[in-house]
């Protein structure tokens, strides 16, 4: 198992040990004393999936006092993962790192407590699951516009498929004081 930091400070890519056979694969998604020797240090209390067609953008989401840490894989298909340094006092405030997550390579993201997360579904279609390190509580939901020109991401289109309230999310610029500290 590989834990390799990114150029976000605490957001960790997982490349577990995959073991294939004529029968298929296995893979170690979680064990406590690894992923904590690995820098994750994470008591999850809610797995959250989704099921998505290709052109899909989830996101940006956080919680706003109680952010949440999630460990992303995909369990089927491709996507384009975002993850957003949203804490206002942080040297890499609005830095943002890109993944590109699959299925078959069985990799994880760590988005640790006060980043945004997103993703954009490259494949015909995608299911995705994350473990969280808080409970879901949509009065803290804290909603960022996709391609937000001050974070500047390039994503891979310009007309993704949004959920209502992602295509209604707000500028950072409006809810700057609203963000992490």
């Amino acid at each position: 198992m590989k834990f390799t930091p990114t150029a976000l400070p605490g957001v960790i890519l997982v490349e577990p040990d995959v073991w294939k056979d004529g029968r298929g694969r296995f893979v170690e998604t979680w064990h406590e004393r690894k992923y904590r020797e690995g820098g994750i240090p994470a008591a999850f209390v809610q797995d959250n999936e989704s099921s998505s067609v290709r052109g899909t953008l989830r996101g940006l989401h956080s919680q706003r006092t109680r952010p949440q840490g999630k460990l992303v894989r995909v369990l089927s298909g491709e996507i384009y993962d975002i993850v957003v340094d949203i804490r206002r006092g942080s040297p890499t405030f609005l830095k943002w790192v890109a993944l590109t997550l699959t299925a078959e390579s069985a990799q994880q993201v760590w988005v640790p407590p006060g980043f945004a997360h997103g993703f954009l579904v490259l494949s015909e279609r995608a299911d995705v699951a994350y473990k969280c390190t808080d409970f879901y509580a949509p009065e803290d939901e804290l909603r960022l516009r996709w391609n937000d020109p001050q974070i500047g991401i390039p994503w891979p289109t310009r007309d993704p498929l949004l959920a209502p309230k992602d295509a209604a999310a707000p500028l950072v610029a409006d809810v700057l004081d609203r963000l992490p500290e």
